[in-house]
């Protein structure tokens, strides 16, 4: 059977976890494998995902291999499968439009982007000389601009798109046109953590629900530790992130009760070492 050929913008804590994931689960079955879900979709499993291309800004990532890439600063995310074979696939630079926010260049290396000095390649030529079939956008939050030029890449290169961050692509009516017209697919938007801050709190709204308790305000507080988190502390950055978590979460609420403020705290503890609040 082929495999899942996916090309990867992004090469983050999120693209770090899925490339350590496929190699995690290779010698394992479904009664020993745990963090999934669903071990088979369809015919497929985790190590049928195969990375064949990547693009990112980083200096620290462009030009290096994925295998390297995913454990290069400023990622910080848990190491669970440090044993990753040597990729062919090296990450290439991706346009930066608006994806680095300006406040990031006030902190230190370790905590933020490091752009680099290289000229964009051509997205589309990639995509269609490594023989891509779905593209995935880990792309940091507020990243509109660059979110609709990687889809419109998927486009033009006719492939699938996975949008994982939360700019309403899939789901604004324009763009789900022009997937349809295509009859490409496209999913998203915005990913959930696997038991972070939006299912917690929809749970435990939902809780409240079938108790009979009437919800008048709710909050969000995250509390995170990744570039991503020092990123969001642009307020103007959070518009269709706040629009996405509310959502998520009045799912669970009945219509008349759907009356929710959005309040959220950053607290950026990046490798332990430095601490910034921001609350709104």
């Amino acid at each position: 059977m082929s495999k899942i050929k996916i090309a990867v913008v992004g090469i983050g804590n999120c693209a770090s976890s899925l490339i350590q994931g496929i190699y995690y689960y290779k010698d394992k079955n479904p009664e020993d494998a745990i963090g999934l879900m669903h071990w088979k979709i369809g015919e497929w499993d985790p190590t049928d995902i195969e990375v064949v291309a990547a693009f990112d800004i980083d200096a620290r990532k462009v030009g290096k291999t994925v295998d390297e890439a995913i454990f290069a600063k400023p990622n910080c995310t848990t190491v669970f499968q440090a044993e990753i074979p040597k990729s062919d696939v090296v990450v290439q630079m991706g346009p930066v439009l608006d994806g680095v926010s300006e406040h990031m260049a006030e902190f230190e290396e370790d905590y933020t982007f490091v752009v680099a000095d290289e000229e964009p390649v051509d997205v589309v030529e990639v995509l269609k000389e490594r023989g891509a079939e779905i593209l995935l956008s880990y792309l940091p939050v507020g990243s509109e601009e660059a979110a609709r030029f990687y889809a419109q890449c998927a486009l033009d290169a006719e492939i699938a798109y996975i949008n994982c961050m939360p700019v309403f692509i899939v789901s604004d009516p324009e763009w789900d046109a022009k997937f349809r017209e295509k009859g490409l697919p496209a999913v998203g938007d915005d990913i959930k953590a696997q038991i972070g801050a939006t299912i917690t709190h929809r749970t435990l709204s939902n809780l409240f629900k079938e108790r009979g308790v009437k919800l008048i305000h709710t909050y969000q507080i995250n509390t995170g530790g990744n570039t991503d988190f020092l990123n969001m502390l642009n307020r103007k950055r959070l518009d269709s992130k706040k629009e996405s978590k509310t959502e998520a979460v009045n799912l669970y609420l009945q219509k008349e009760w759907t009356l929710m403020t959005f309040t959220s705290a950053q607290v950026i503890m990046c490798h332990g070492k430095k601490t910034t609040r921001s609350v709104s």
